[in-house]
């Protein structure tokens, strides 16, 4: 398999680091503006050179440019696989992939405890959903200036409501789309950021799921966390802690852990999920319903 990532920031150094371990790759080619020893690389996507010899194409660009990458390649190659880094775009877009194969790297649905979480409750009748995400920007990328990163951008496609919408994914995996919602997106710290700092949102879904989720980038005690609550059972499971508990309503506790989960484990998995399977990786379709979400707040907070 040939691999073509575009965007060789941190992120896209990480699915190099990955894609280069796995037997399925055989070559990556870049698209970066950086100058880079001992690997092909291009300025740009327009000249890269005969683009269909490529079977996978990574986008891990800036937010603000993944529509006009995608448009390129669904107008340029055909039956090829594609990744694109979350979210999607910044803002809802018309757009639609029938040439090739589109999957989005919310790669927290590869954890193992939320994948078990996710096993629990599907035959569970789920009362409330509460996801809480919190990470002082500032402490994000250690030996990087905040107010550099693209996070920190506005224009750029930054901000929390995108940077952190794997919360609004991986609750709508777990308990429908999200409707009649209620938010606010706002900048309300001293950090020196043109880009929202908390979102905060209430709603129901689909399936009549009460839902409620709060993130942000202002929160000096890092947390992200996860409740459940069914007719049976409550739930939380802890991300930094890599720790699962299950209680019944007798005091009855279960206490999962993964305590030695590898830096690169999740993107190893859903790389290989879409080489694969494609059974737990998000679709074009599901990161459309989180955009929905994301669009919604956005319209609600103008």
């Amino acid at each position: 398999m040939k691999v073509l990532i575009i965007g060789f920031g941190s992120i896209g150094k990480r699915h190099y680091d990955v894609l280069s371990k796995l037997s399925e790759v055989q070559n990556i080619d870049l698209v970066t503006k950086q100058n880079i020893e001992n690997i092909v690389y291009y300025k740009n996507l327009e000249i890269v050179k005969s683009i269909n010899q490529y079977d996978y194409f990574v986008i891990a660009s800036e937010t603000n440019k993944h529509f006009e990458q995608l448009k390129f390649l669904e107008e340029n190659v055909k039956n090829k696989l594609i990744f694109c880094e979350k979210p999607l775009f910044e803002s809802k877009q018309d757009f639609e992939i029938k040439n090739n194969k589109l999957f989005i790297g919310y790669v927290l649905r590869f954890h193992p405890l939320l994948e078990k979480l996710k096993e629990f409750v599907k035959n569970e009748k789920i009362l409330l959903v509460n996801a809480k995400c919190g990470q002082y920007l500032p402490s994000w990328r250690p030996n990087t200036d905040y107010k550099n990163c693209y996070s920190a951008k506005k224009e750029e496609g930054g901000g929390v409501l995108l940077d952190l919408s794997h919360e609004i994914d991986y609750v709508q995996w777990l308990a429908g789309q999200i409707n009649e919602i209620k938010s606010y997106q706002v900048k309300i710290s001293d950090l020196e950021i043109s880009s929202d700092d908390l979102s905060m949102l209430i709603g129901k879904t689909n399936q009549d799921i009460l839902v409620n989720i709060s993130i942000d980038y202002i929160s000096k005690i890092t947390h992200r966390k996860l409740l459940v609550e069914t007719l049976e059972y409550s739930y939380e499971l802890d991300f930094i802690s890599n720790k699962l508990i299950k209680k019944d309503k007798n005091g009855l506790e279960e206490t999962y852990s993964f305590s030695n989960l590898e830096r690169n484990y999740m993107f190893e998995k859903m790389h290989l999920d879409i080489f694969e399977q494609q059974k737990n990786v998000c679709t074009f379709k599901e990161a459309l319903e989180v955009m929905d979400t994301i669009s919604t707040i956005q319209e609600q907070n103008r």
